[in-house]
Parts: structure tokens; C-alpha cells; sequence
């Protein structure tokens, strides 16, 4: 515990309380608070994350593509630490967490209920959008948020020799000194925020549908009691993950984790109407590449019907927060990879194994719907999103067998991006690490643990909203902190090399 930094850690501890206390004081007055900041900053800073998504989009490839593309990561010559598999499988389950089956299931139904563009709900048209828009909210301009600090924090660390997986330290080219003063504090705590607030959205989402899955398959009733038990237990797997260490806790549980889920996709594939899934699969793609600079830059100013701030806003808000942690975690295990291995490894990769979630899963739930054998818009609008999702995987051959394994999978999912998040944090909050180092088990157990504070909070109000407000909040200093890692990278890169 010597290498902790008392200063950021204190803070970081303190903002924790600071927001969790009157989250459960004062839940009602708090819930109303949050709808109107989340309203009030979806509505006046929408269109600084959409160009914020294309520019980061934009300056990933122009570093995968350009004379900086086959710089190493390390020292010249120097050979990946992982193999292609288990870093490719770290680096999703990192960034993915079980909100990809979440969503995956039941993400094109909100569209097709409520379609953008003017389309009528329930029409071919409004089917076309609710299958393509979820592979553009997890696609290429998505990834893209990773790959900014991911790089700027390798770079930082694994060639200049930076001691520590900060975010200050890979602004050390722009702030100089002063990354390692207050101002170089400040960003680390704003990076720890994001990482709470993006957390605390992903857990609340996902605590719900486990425990909705596990009330089904033992006959109990769901409760709020349940939903946290579920939290601790997430807690509890992740704490034991990050103290046995990277190699051998985060690494083996992400190989288990990958191939448990690419299992049960294929599963759904199969039991499922095959070629419904593939047809519908195809078209959506075709469709969301046609119309992928319109959804990019769409803020929807005439017509206000809240699409774009309820989805987009939300989806990139919570990419950017985060963003810091998966960028810090992918940039230790991705020693001796060049810039373009990692930049074409996270977008390529990461999309491709986003959309085969929402291609499988999601348009089965939607063959289910049009077809009429599962009810999934009614129980969503009568139930919630957990209950639809839990029908979903119901109707399945050999269904409740298949519902333990989803829910296995979602735990698993879980842990795996929390075990990285705390592993991430403690990374954060301690000093002189050096590139290869590990924070104490204590330390790492500590924040395994204290990520389980605010989405406890936040499931007490209840409601997407709330969980969509946290990233958003926990985001807007990131999009400051971000412009500032690129011009970073960039400077360092034209130093180094021309």
C-alpha cells in the first residue's frame, strides 16, 4: 500500500460519499434533480458529442493509417506480452460489460416503438431503423472513444517510460512539469469520476436483468434486497479476480467469459429461425452503413422528438466516461503491439463482436415479436426491459438451461469489466508503478468493493434515467480531457519521430 497517492485517492473516496450519501438521504429529490440535469445536458451539449465522436473516429484511423501507424508500443522489436486471443478477449470484455446482452436483446424494441426520423411505429421502416441503429451505437465511431486513451496512455508509458497509468502522465507533452501537480491530480480525479459514473450505469443496468433471471429460474420474487445481493456478489467475484492479479485473474475469467457467451450466441443462431436472423442481419447493415454519416451528425432540430438526446447523447456520454478506464487498462496489456494493431484490433474487432451479439440476439427477439410467439413490446411496456429480455430467453429450446447460462454469462460479463475497472482505478490512485507494475491486491480489492456504492444508490431511485445521468454527467469534463490527450499524442509523436 506504499505506492498509494493519498491525495487522489482521498479524493476520489470523497467524491464516491459525496454523491452516494444524498442519493440515499434524499432519493425523491434526488431523482427529480437528475431528470432535469440529464434533459438540461443532452439538450445544450448534444452536438459537442456527436462531433466529438467524429473527430476521435477520424483521428484513430489517421494514426492507423498514417507514418505513425507501425510505431511499436515498447521498445523497438519487442514482442506482444499477450497472445492475439487473450488480448483481444481482455480488451472486449473490458469494454463491453453484460450491458452488450442487455441491450442486444431488447435495444431495437425501444426504436421500433419509438422510431427516429418520423417513421410510423411498427412499419417496415421503423424495423429497418430498430435493427440498424444499435450496430451504429456500438460500432466503429463507439470504439473509436477507446482507442484516444488507450494509445495516448500506451504511448506515454510503454515509449517514453512514464511510471504510472495516468491520464496525466500522457498529457505530460502538453502540460509538462504541472502533470505531475495539482493540475496533473485534478484530470486523475476526473478520470476516477467517469470511470464511477460509466460503472455505476453499466452495474445498474445489468443488476436488474440477473436478478430478474435468477427470481425466474428459483420461483422467488424480485426485490430490491435481490438486486443488491446480485451487486455484492458481482463485488465479490471481481475482488478475488483482482487480487489474484492480471494473469491469472482477469485473463483466464475474460477466455472463460468469451467463449461461454460466443457459445450461447451460436445457440440462439441455431435454435432460432436461421434465416430470418442472417437476412434481417444483412439488411441492417446495409442499412446502417448507407446512413452512417446521417446518424452521425443527425441532431434532429425541427421535429425535438428526444431521439438523439435519449439515445445517442446517452450512448456516447457513456462511451467517453468510460473511455479513460478501458484506454488504461487496454494500454497495459497492449505492451509491444504497434499503433495500428491496436487502433484496427479495437475498432475491427470490437465492432464486429458488438454487432454479432445484436445481429443474433436481437433479431431473434424481433422473429419472436413479428411472428407473434413472445410478446416482447407488450411485457416491456407492461414489465420492463428485464422481464422482456428474460421471455426472450425463455422461448428457447431447453429454456431455463438457457437462461441459467445467460445470466452466467451477464455475471461473468460483469466481472470481468469491474475487475478491470477496479484494477484500472487503483492503477489511478497510486504512484511509481513503472509500465510493467501492478497496485497492491489490498488497493485493487479496495475499489472492487467501492464500486458497488453508487449503483446501490442509484437503483434505489430507479429508472434508466438515472443511470443514463450519471455517465453523462460523469463524461462532460472527459470531452475537455480528451482534446487534451490528443494534442498530447500528437505532440509527443512529432517529437519523437518527425
Amino acid at each position: 500500500m506504499n505506492h498509494i497517492d493519498g491525495r487522489v485517492f482521498a479524493l476520489s473516496v470523497g467524491f464516491l460519499c459525496l454523491v452516494t450519501l444524498p442519493l440515499v438521504l434524499y432519493p425523491e429529490a434526488s431523482g427529480q434533480l437528475i431528470t432535469l440535469t440529464y434533459d438540461w445536458l443532452a439538450l445544450h451539449l448534444g452536438p459537442i458529442y456527436l462531433w466529438a465522436g467524429v473527430a476521435t473516429l477520424a483521428f484513430s484511423l489517421y494514426l492507423a493509417s498514417g507514418r505513425y501507424a507501425s510505431v511499436v508500443l515498447g521498445s523497438d522489436g519487442e514482442t506482444p506480452e499477450f497472445s492475439n486471443a487473450s488480448w483481444f478477449s481482455m480488451l472486449f470484455c473490458a469494454g463491453i460489460a453484460s450491458g452488450l446482452l442487455y441491450w442486444g436483446v431488447i435495444e431495437w424494441a425501444h426504436y421500433y416503438r419509438s422510431p427516429p426520423y418520423g417513421a410510423e411505429a411498427g412499419s417496415v421502416e421503423a424495423a429497418l431503423w430498430a435493427t440498424s441503429y444499435p450496430l451504429f451505437h456500438w460500432g466503429v465511431t463507439a470504439w473509436g472513444f477507446y482507442t484516444l486513451p488507450t494509445l495516448a496512455v500506451a504511448y506515454a508509458c510503454h515509449r517514453r517510460g512514464e511510471s504510472a497509468y495516468r491520464l496525466s502522465k500522457a498529457c505530460r507533452p502538453v502540460l509538462g512539469a504541472r502533470a505531475d501537480g495539482t493540475i496533473g491530480r485534478l484530470i486523475d480525479v476526473i478520470f476516477m469520476v467517469g470511470i464511477l459514473g460509466g460503472a455505476s450505469t453499466s452495474l445498474g443496468l445489468s443488476t436488474p436483468l440477473i436478478a430478474e433471471g435468477f427470481a425466474e429460474l428459483t420461483g422467488t420474487v424480485r426485490s430490491f434486497g435481490l438486486d443488491i445481493g446480485i451487486v455484492l456478489t458481482c463485488s465479490l467475484i471481481f475482488a478475488v479476480s483482482v487480487y489474484v492479479g492480471l494473469e491469472r485473474g482477469i485473463r483466464v475469467l475474460s477466455n472463460v467469459n468469451l467463449v461461454l457467451a460466443l457459445s450461447f450466441v451460436a445457440f440462439v443462431l441455431l435454435a432460432g429461425d436461421t434465416l430470418f436472423i442472417i437476412k434481417m442481419s444483412t439488411t441492417a447493415v446495409g442499412h446502417m452503413l448507407e446512413n452512417f454519416i446521417r446518424m452521425n451528425l443527425w441532431t434532429d432540430p425541427i421535429a425535438q422528438t428526444g431521439f438523439v438526446e435519449d439515445w445517442t447523447i446517452f450512448y456516447w456520454a457513456w462511451w467517453i466516461a468510460y473511455a479513460p478506464f478501458v484506454g488504461l487498462f487496454v494500454a497495459r496489456i497492449s505492451r509491444g503491439r504497434s499503433i495500428r494493431q491496436v487502433v484496427l484490433g479495437t475498432l475491427v474487432l470490437g465492432t464486429a463482436g458488438s454487432w454479432l451479439f445484436f445481429m443474433v440476439l436481437g433479431n431473434y427477439a424481433l422473429s419472436l415479436e413479428l411472428a407473434q410467439q413472445v410478446p416482447v413490446l407488450s411485457i416491456l411496456e407492461e414489465q420492463g426491459a428485464p422481464a422482456a429480455i428474460v421471455a426472450v430467453v425463455l422461448s428457447l429450446p431447453l429454456g431455463e438451461i438457457a437462461l441459467g447460462v445467460f445470466c452466467l454469462v451477464a455475471l461473468l460479463y460483469l466481472a470481468t469489466t469491474f475487475d478491470s475497472a477496479a484494477y484500472t482505478l487503483a492503477s489511478a490512485a497510486s504512484r511509481d508503478l513503472g509500465p510493467q507494475g501492478d497496485p497492491s491486491p489490498g488497493h485493487r480489492g479496495f475499489w472492487a468493493l467501492a464500486l458497488a456504492a453508487l449503483p446501490i444508490a442509484l437503483l434505489g431511485i430507479g429508472g434508466l434515467r438515472s443511470l443514463q445521468t450519471a455517465s453523462l454527467v460523469a463524461s462532460v469534463p472527459l470531452l475537455g480531457v480528451g482534446l487534451l490527450l490528443a494534442i498530447s499524442l500528437r505532440r509527443a509523436l512529432r517529437e519523437d519521430f518527425g
